[in-house]
């Protein structure tokens, strides 16, 4: 069995849903399809869930209407006969009725997350009829039946493989199955999701629970690149790269793929292609055990960087120092990025300031705590490029022009990190492109 993952792109427009139908039906592996939301769908979701936060219900309602609107029009050309297209109108009445009835309820976290889960809810659906039609024998697999998050928001694994072999089971039959990315339910039973970019993780999670032969990841760019195709005019894709690169780039910027959907395939040794929905003969990126080669493989841009600067020269050296302030982080479940320490001073950066202001007060009896923002952490990508010769010489003589404010280097022998002032992020990139690649 395999697992194929399309994103909103993929299944974006009607003409691309029925590709998609077309990709899953080219070989006889049994296989869970998983999809996203319809591009925008989310985006549109999250901002009348804020109008309805922010008691502007009037503006919520409009805004239902208009995604209302996108989704009538969306279905005429998705489906033709009679049958399917009057099913189809039915769903989105079902769902846009529960958003229309949201309006009258009171507000909270856990029904904006309802709000949030129809993005998966209707694409998988639609795609389910226009199946239908098209007579290809499959069964719909609701995710909120199998895929369980615990009071950490951590994936449970065992009680997703479990659950969904018991589902599978009751299909035998059948070969193909459709499920929602993103969505799931927490440990009060609720309805919950894997947070954005989370339909990548579902997938990697459903491939780990169904020991999956290979976990396909179709978007609308052929693999991952060496680097950020938005903000530098010529890039390549790279062809293979180890578990660990992989998630060096994602943690660290790279958009193709979500920062967690690696480890679940590392951990159950399955195989993840990165392969583009529109170009579908492309070799895009594979994703193993094996690095392939040796050397610098890519550069990612990590945004929305805080530096917290602790100075104490009466602490500093003491037995005990650094741990105290790491302990700070964790008790607030914050993640540390970058570290650097000197004789008087520790900094780190953070990407998460939701618990900012009770970090740094936890951190004023350590010394004198200062803070900076809109950084950006540029991390250079590759299979035990610490050890490759002269990486670092290449590196800073690029950077001659860029005012580097921390270093990161022999932490992991496949990524070496910079940190750098936001505003100079595209400029690092692209002599980065240049120097390391001779790519202009």
């Amino acid at each position: 069995m395999k697992i194929m993952k399309f994103g909103g792109t993929s299944v974006g427009r009607p003409e691309r849903m029925h590709q998609v139908s077309e990709l899953i039906t080219k070989d006889d592996e049994a296989k869970i399809v998983v999809l996203s939301a319809l591009s925008g769908t989310t985006n549109a979701l999250v901002g009348i869930g804020d109008s309805i936060a922010n008691g502007n219900r009037e503006k919520a309602k409009q805004q239902i209407d208009a995604l209302e609107a996108h989704y009538q029009s969306f279905v005429k050309e998705l489906v033709k006969q009679e049958k399917t297209c009057n099913k189809a109108k039915n769903i989105i009445a079902e769902h846009f009725e529960f958003l229309n009835i949201i309006l009258k309820i009171s507000f909270s976290e856990a029904l904006n997350k309802d709000i949030l889960a129809q993005g998966e809810l209707l694409s998988t659906k639609l795609f389910s009829i226009y199946l239908e039609e098209k007579g290809v024998d499959h069964e719909l697999l609701p995710a909120l039946e199998f895929m369980i998050i615990d009071t950490y928001d951590e994936p449970q694994i065992g009680t997703i493989k479990i659950k969904l072999a018991q589902l599978l089971q009751l299909h035998k039959d059948k070969k193909i199955f459709i499920t929602q990315g993103y969505i799931c339910r927490n440990a009060r039973g609720e309805v919950d999701n894997l947070k954005r970019g989370g339909s990548d993780y579902s997938a990697s999670l459903i491939a780990a629970a169904a020991n999956a032969s290979v976990c396909e990841i179709w978007t609308d760019i052929d693999g991952m690149h060496n680097n950020d195709p938005r903000v530098v005019k010529k890039t390549v894709p790279i062809e293979q790269l180890s578990f660990e690169e992989a998630a060096e780039l994602a943690y660290f910027g790279a958009k193709i793929l979500h920062p967690a959907s690696i480890w679940p395939a590392q951990f159950y040794k399955v195989p993840v292609k990165l392969l583009n929905t529109m170009q579908p003969a492309a070799k895009g990126t594979l994703i193993t055990e094996e690095a392939g080669s040796v050397g610098v493989k890519a550069v990612a841009a990590k945004d929305g960087i805080f530096t917290i600067n602790i100075k104490s020269s009466r602490m500093l050296l003491a037995y005990g120092f650094l741990r105290k302030i790491f302990e700070v982080f964790e008790k607030y479940r914050t993640s540390i990025d970058m570290v650097t320490t000197s004789e008087v001073a520790v900094s780190v950066t953070i990407d998460n300031p939701n618990h900012l202001k009770e970090i740094l007060k936890e951190l004023e009896p350590f010394g004198t705590v200062e803070v900076e923002d809109v950084h950006t952490i540029i991390s250079v990508v590759g299979n035990e490029i610490a050890q490759t010769p002269n990486i670092l010489s290449k590196l800073f003589e690029s950077l001659t022009s860029i005012p580097v404010r921390m270093v990161s280097y022999g932490g992991s022998k496949h990524n070496i990190s910079i940190l750098v002032p936001s505003e100079y992020k595209t400029q690092t990139l692209q002599l980065l492109n240049k120097g390391l690649f001779g790519l202009e």
